[in-house]
């Protein structure tokens, strides 16, 4: 098919580990459904066309506060572009610059009645090519977890090793041992403890120590590392 003209537009694939103190944390994706053809139904990853007076990362924030509170963004960073000719219908061929983002565990924030968390694990039925958007920005995020401190993006403010344990599983897709990643992030200097304890839970017990991140800017740690699952 031959175009007519050619446009740009900016997507966030924004995650969020949900249900930390559950049983079952899952690594979550922000979705809207569209309500208006073309994919009428189908779930989008917020964002949309780039203007000519912005540039990408301002354009991807902009979109951003029309589906989520920006500042409960903790981190945000360019990925890939994605050029296939067809991958929208149409005369106008559109580019696609995609960004991926990160709210913490513990943030609530507000969302629009189209809007909602997903399960990465188990998407609804995606639009256009935005289900391999998720999938290349979770192997980003998995890829960042061993060599970076990316982690901090995902956390609380202060955690217990276990919270730590379940949102890195949730974010790999694969069971952590607590006191291997204790080990690998404090001999890394990623993060450190605070010198306090959390409040004993009902079922009483020694209370659990309290760590938080060294930084709360993303930096190498070891770009030779990787995360693998045991086995």
């Amino acid at each position: 098919m031959s175009h007519t003209s050619t446009e740009h537009e900016v997507l966030a694939v924004v995650f969020q580990v949900g249900d930390v103190s559950s049983r079952k944390p899952a690594l979550n994706v922000l979705l809207w459904q569209r309500a208006l053809e073309p994919e009428r139904g189908k779930w989008s990853l917020p964002g949309g066309r780039l203007r000519t007076d912005e540039d990408l990362t301002s354009s991807v924030r902009r979109q951003l506060a029309e589906k989520v509170d920006v500042r409960e963004i903790a981190h945000l960073e360019q990925l890939a572009v994605f050029s296939d000719p067809g991958r929208l219908p149409g005369e106008v061929r559109t580019i696609a610059s995609t960004f991926l983002g990160l709210v913490p565990s513990v943030a609530t924030p507000e969302l629009p009645p189209d809007t909602r968390w997903h399960p990465v694990n188990a998407l609804p039925a995606m639009a256009f090519d935005h289900g391999p958007m998720v999938e290349y920005a979770r192997t980003r995020l998995v890829a960042k977890l061993s060599y970076t401190n990316i982690g901090f993006a995902l956390a609380p403010t202060e955690f217990a090793l276990s919270t730590l344990r379940d949102i890195y599983g949730a974010a790999l897709g694969y069971q952590v041992d607590a006191t291997n990643l204790q080990r690998v992030l404090v001999r890394r200097g990623v993060i450190t403890p605070t010198g306090t304890t959390a409040h004993p839970g009902r079922t009483g017990g020694r209370p659990a120590a309290l760590y938080r991140f060294t930084d709360s800017q993303i930096r190498v740690t070891d770009e030779f590392a990787a995360l693998r699952p045991p086995g």
